[in-house]
């Protein structure tokens, strides 16, 4: 397949001088993304107030990304395959760009969820290429520190975006945290510029390659675990700030402490999850997966009493944080051959979960209320915990 061949290519070339500056503009640009994207679950109640809409409508912010997001994944893989990827990079930091302008000035819901629907391009098509990026830009002896630092980004996006966003919103008003955001991907964009060499084209994706992907038992393995577990997560995790606010009654500031708390965890989880991820990465996903569970669980039966809440919502960024690098380190052991067709249908496959978790969630409050989501979210979780820890083992290929 062409994308196997551009990877051997790379593969080869063992002696290629890192280039780091460009691996540091890639972790900028994950954060400047995964800030906005974030954005929305610390803002939505004066989103909802403010465009006369209800908490469920609001929410639909995240579902439309991650849908947007699912399908531009593949799209921007298979549809920019013969262009320089700095090109292709540059291009979907811009469209971070404006789509946080576009929300910052969004005068109702429509033109917010045009907003998000165009950071669902940008957030797909990059997630999609990361990969296959830091393959051409570090030899692959030092992969695993060059995908260290990219997700370092999405770290430090957690650990900041919830609770700045609660915080500015709440002091500016939410439209300034998304301007905050356009300025955050544009600081990105003149990185990208500055940083990033020429990386022509070296074949054609399809989806042929895709689908040879899709037929390996790890692979399948692997994204359907992501498909429980991150719908489950996001159920709950859409609806955080009107669950701080109703069921345990914290105010503002004890929303931005809380939601820092969960992004400092999440911060700590990363790294846990890389460390663990080396040593066995099905346990790893096990770990991750099985921590929303029981955090949701405690979340749904006791997190009236705000101690509670707090303690659970700081483990949950914990076991969250731990799952974004173990299922990469899962589906890269699984196609280091196709790192590209790997990327984009892990990309999809994580979109699809964010979006049915989202919309699901919604309908769960509106039906049962917030305690209902997070129980949702626990049995969802609990599921892929199941599935990864009977038949990890088993689906993963011997590493030579």
């Amino acid at each position: 397949m062409n994308v196997n061949l551009e990877a051997n290519a790379f593969l080869i070339d063992s002696d290629q001088r890192p280039a780091w500056p460009g691996v540091v503009s890639l972790s900028l640009g994950v954060f400047g993304l995964v800030t906005a994207e974030f954005l929305p679950a610390s803002l939505l109640t004066p989103i909802a107030q403010d465009l006369n809409v209800s908490i469920g409508g609001a929410g639909q912010s995240v579902t439309t990304t991650a849908v947007i997001g699912a399908l531009a994944g593949p799209a921007v893989v298979i549809g920019t395959s013969r262009m320089d990827r700095r090109l292709t990079l540059l291009g979907l930091t811009t469209l971070l760009i404006v789509s946080s302008l576009l929300s910052a000035f969004a005068g109702g819901l429509g033109m917010l969820l045009v907003a998000r629907a165009v950071l669902g391009i940008a957030l797909g098509g990059f997630w999609a290429m990361s990969l296959a990026l830091a393959m051409r830009l570090v030899p692959q002896r030092l992969m695993p520190r060059a995908m260290a630092v990219i997700m370092t980004g999405v770290s430090v996006a957690t650990v900041c975006a919830a609770p700045v966003g609660a915080w500015v919103g709440e002091v500016f008003g939410w439209r300034s945290a998304f301007l905050i955001a356009a300025a955050v991907g544009g600081l990105a964009l003149v990185v990208q510029f500055v940083t990033l060499p020429a990386m022509p084209s070296r074949g054609a994706a399809d989806l042929g390659t895709m689908a040879a992907v899709l037929r390996r038992p790890a692979i399948r393995l692997g994204l359907t675990t992501v498909l429980l577990v991150v719908a489950g997560h996001f159920a709950g995790f859409t609806f955080i700030r009107p669950f701080l606010e109703t069921v345990p009654h914290f105010e503002v500031e004890g929303i931005s402490a809380v939601l820092l708390a969960f992004g400092i965890g999440g911060f700590l989880g990363n790294l846990f999850g890389g460390f663990l991820a080396e040593r066995n990465t099905p346990l790893a996903i096990a770990f991750a997966a099985g921590g929303i569970a029981v955090t949701a669980l405690l979340l749904s039966l006791a997190g009236a009493q705000p101690g509670v809440a707090a303690i659970g919502i700081a483990l949950w960024g914990f076991a969250f944080g731990a799952l974004p690098v173990s299922v990469q380190s899962f589906i890269t052991q699984a196609a280091p051959d196709e790192a590209e067709s790997a990327g984009a249908l892990m990309l999809t496959t994580f979109q699809i979960a964010i979006s049915s978790g989202a919309a699901l969630g919604g309908l769960i409050v509106e039906a049962n209320g917030l305690d209902g989501v997070f129980a949702f979210a626990a049995v969802a979780s609990l599921l892929g915990t199941t599935l990864i820890a009977l038949r990890g083992r088993r689906r993963m290929p011997q590493r030579s």
